[in-house]
Parts: structure tokens; C-alpha cells; sequence
């Protein structure tokens, strides 16, 4: 089977729908193909209160047809071949899908192939991840005992790179509420050399750090966890960039230097070869994430495989007919839904120019990502930035209630954006096609 669109979309997560819906209110005329096989929309925004028990799973569910805009050809298959060359897409189930325009926008893909052991290690007793199970999460939480809580995340890019420790903070009280805090030691290991790449959040959270009394370890490359012992091996990279190390030896006190350790905690570790390795009681972790298949054996991906677009205008770096945005494509700064809801109305103003005068608008995106951090129950931070990684709040945020003046403080209003503003203006304006 073939069939023609005018605008073909691959996706029907944030991006894809609210491409479609904004395109379809600015000219209802517009005769849009969506590719989505799920039957079910998530607001994945919550899954980080779902694992700490203080938001419903189902409530994060809705039906994909029920987000899906009116006047939208909903293909239920998956893409699976882009050929730009012949404007055309094929999808698993070998049907042919032709297109004037095309936005890719599907989302990326847990790719725990890339650490050793983990496939078999997520979702199996004390290894969990609200990226894929946030309901599993709480049961790690309700039934610790005590012990190492080890925190994690990987080298890739990933979706809102807040998550991995917004959890950690939400753990850290509920352990206080069950009594088993005390014997506990909290380490949140990650790659990276800072806590958060925009500095006045970054200060805010490290008195967090302070408060909560968490060990950090920087430049802890995962690339092992074993289940069955319950240990996590890291690779150490002081600076990644560089490829310059740092040696362990068993007394790892004397080694870890200031510069790579926070607050140190003396929990079991281990080392074999040029591997370190963190003994843990349970274990939260982020899995390195990675595009779509299809989109990094085609021509319209960058060496990495992310969709190559260009970071302004969206538009694709080789094919002018093609866009990409949300989490697939290749933008320096982080995959969150805030970007979304910047990226989408430059997407859809330049298409529409380009049906009219075969040339794109002067609309820009800047790089706005936003990250709600939250700090415990009943706080949190909102992280705005651009390119630039500097502390940018949005203006058009800063008209709703709830909002303060300084949102890189802990605020329980903030907290009140997250758990019951920011779905709403979701599921009710984002999702209909209405800019916020």
C-alpha cells in the first residue's frame, strides 16, 4: 500500500501531537499523516512522583486516540525505512508512505544494550529506573532496609537529565519516614564533573547535597552493573573529554581526590583491572538512551545517530523538506518537554512558509530546555536555560500563578507547578494545539 501526505509525521509523543494540532489550528485544510503504532500517550513529566508514591501511574495514561487532533490520518504502524531521496517513508509492516514535508519527532529508545548486564539487571529485584517502570521504583523504595542507595546515570544523552536526581532527593526523606536513613549511605555517581551545568542551580542543589548528606562521585563512567552481586563497575574518567584517568587502588580514600568526590561516604567498593566497582543495596539508575534504529541507519542521522537538524531553525542539516525536533534530534541542550513547547511552533511557521513561498521564517529556537527539579516532597527548582547554559526563566512562564521570583531557590510553590500546573496546561493546552 502507498499513499500521499501533504505533512507526514513520525511520532505521537509531545512533539508529534502538538506539531500537528498547532499546523491543523493555523490551517485546518492541511492534510497531515501521522506514523504512531502505541495506543497509549504518556505524561512521563510524573513519573519521577509516581516512583516516590506521590502521583497515580494511571493518571499519566491516556488514550493515544484521545490526544490524537481531529482531521489527522492516524497510521498505527511502525517506521522503519526513511528514504529522504524519494520523499518517502516505509514502515515495518512494508507500506509506503510518501510526503511533501516530513517531521521526524519519534521520541528515542532505552538502549541498555549498552551497559554490560544491565538488560538483565533492570526491573529485576533491587535495580530500577523510573524511565521504565516508575511504579517498580516505589517498590525498591517502600521495601529498603538500609544499606548503600546508589544513584546513577550514563554517558549518553538522556531524556530531562534532572531525573536521576530528583528521585535521590524524594528517597532520602522517605527513608527518613520508615527509620532507615540513619543506616544508610546515598552516592549519586555520574559522568560528569558538576551536579548540573547551569551554576546557579547547581549551588542550590549542592546545599541540597549538603542537607541531605550525599556522597557524590564524579566522572564514573557505568559500563557494568551485576545484578546477582549487586555491583555497579564504572570506568574513571576525570575528564572525559580528554580521556585522562584516575587510578584506584583498594584504600580508594587516598585516591578519590576532592575534585572527584563530594562528601565522601566509606561504602564497600571493589576494583578489577582499571574497573571500580560500588557494592549497592538497591540502585536507581537512568539507562543510557540512544535514537531510534531507523533513524541512525539512515542518511538524515549524524555520525552518533541522532537526527542532524539544524540547531536554530530545526530544519534538516541536508533535506530542506524535512524537520526534526524533541528528544531524537541532535540539539545541544536537554530533552525535556519544555524544549518541545518551544521547538514546535518554528517547526510548524517554517513548514507553512515553505508551502507558500519556498522559503522558512526568521522564527528561531534558542536552545530553551527547562528541568523541574524536585528536592524533596513538597519542593522543588526550576532549571531554565539556553544554549548558553546560562539561567534564562521564560517570561511567558513567569504570568502563571504558582510562579516566583527566583526559581533556582527550592520553593513549595514550585512544587505546586510540577504536581497539578504543568500537567494541566499539558494534557488541556499543549496537547490542543494552544502555544503556552
Amino acid at each position: 500500500m502507498s499513499k500521499h501526505h501533504q505533512v507526514l509525521i513520525i511520532g505521537g509523543g509531545t512533539a508529534g501531537i502538538m506539531v500537528a494540532s498547532q499546523m491543523l489550528k493555523k490551517n485546518p485544510k492541511i492534510d497531515i499523516g501521522l506514523i504512531e503504532p502505541a495506543k497509549t500517550h504518556y505524561y512521563q513529566p510524573a513519573w519521577t512522583l509516581v516512583g516516590a508514591n506521590t502521583y497515580d501511574f494511571e493518571k499519566t495514561a491516556r488514550s493515544m486516540a484521545s490526544v490524537m487532533p481531529s482531521g489527522v490520518n492516524w497510521i498505527k504502524e511502525y517506521a522503519d525505512k526513511l528514504d529522504p531521496e524519494n520523499n518517502k517513508v516505509v514502515t515495518k509492516e512494508g507500506n509506503e508512505f510518501s510526503y511533501d514535508y516530513l517531521v521526524v519527532c519519534p521520541g528515542l529508545r532505552m538502549a541498555t544494550e549498552l551497559v554490560e548486564g544491565l538488560t538483565e539487571a533492570m526491573d529485576k529485584g533491587v535495580v530500577c529506573s523510573n524511565y521504565t517502570d516508575p511504579k517498580h521504583t516505589w517498590d525498591v523504595l517502600k521495601n529498603f532496609k538500609g544499606g548503600t542507595a546508589l544513584f546513577t546515570m550514563p554517558t549518553t544523552p538522556i531524556k530531562c537529565g534532572g531525573a536521576p536526581q530528583k528521585i535521590m532527593y524524594l528517597a532520602d526523606e522517605h527513608f527518613k519516614k520508615i527509620g532507615v536513613r540513619n543506616k544508610t549511605d546515598i552516592v549519586f555517581a555520574i559522568p560528569g564533573g558538576v551536579i548540573f551545568a547551569v551554576k546557579p542551580v547547581a549551588k542550590t542543589l549542592m546545599t541540597v547535597i549538603d542537607k541531605k548528606d550525599i556522597n557524590i562521585r564524579f566522572f564514573h563512567k557505568l559500563v557494568k552493573v551485576d545484578a546477582e552481586k549487586q555491583i555497579a563497575w564504572y570506568e574513571m574518567a576525570k575528564d572525559l573529554d580528554a580521556g585522562g584517568c584516575v587510578i584506584m587502588s583498594d584504600d580508594d580514600s587516598k585516591t578519590l581526590d576532592k575534585e572527584i568526590q563530594y562528601n565522601y561516604k566509606n561504602v564497600k567498593t571493589s576494583t578489577d583491572g582499571d574497573r571500580f566497582g560500588i557494592y549497592f543495596d538497591m540502585m536507581h539508575l537512568a539507562p543510557p538512551q540512544a535514537a531510534p534504529i531507523f533513524i541512525a541507519n539512515s542518511s538524515l542521522s549524524t555520525l552518533d545517530g541522532w537526527l542532524s537538524v539544524d540547531d536554530k531553525t530545526m530544519q534538516h542539516t541536508k533535506y530542506a523538506n524535512v524537520f526534526g525536533l524533541g528528544d531524537s534530534a541532535q540539539l545541544p541542550t536537554a530533552k525535556t518537554g519544555a524544549a518541545i513547547r518551544k521547538q514546535a511552533p518554528v517547526v510548524v511557521a517554517n513548514i507553512l512558509q515553505l508551502m507558500s513561498t519556498n522559503a522558512i521564517t526568521n522564527k528561531e529556537y534558542d536552545g530553551y530546555s527547562s528541568c523541574p527539579l524536585v528536592t524533596g516532597y513538597g519542593k522543588m527548582v526550576l532549571a531554565e536555560f539556553d544554549y548558553s547554559k546560562e539561567f534564562k526563566p521564560d517570561p511567558k512562564l513567569k504570568q502563571f500563578p504558582l510562579m516566583i521570583n527566583d526559581s533556582s531557590k527550592e520553593h513549595w510553590r514550585l512544587w505546586l507547578l510540577k504536581k497539578y500546573l504543568l500537567p494541566y496546561l499539558y494534557w488541556e493546552k499543549m496537547m490542543k494545539g494552544i502555544e503556552v
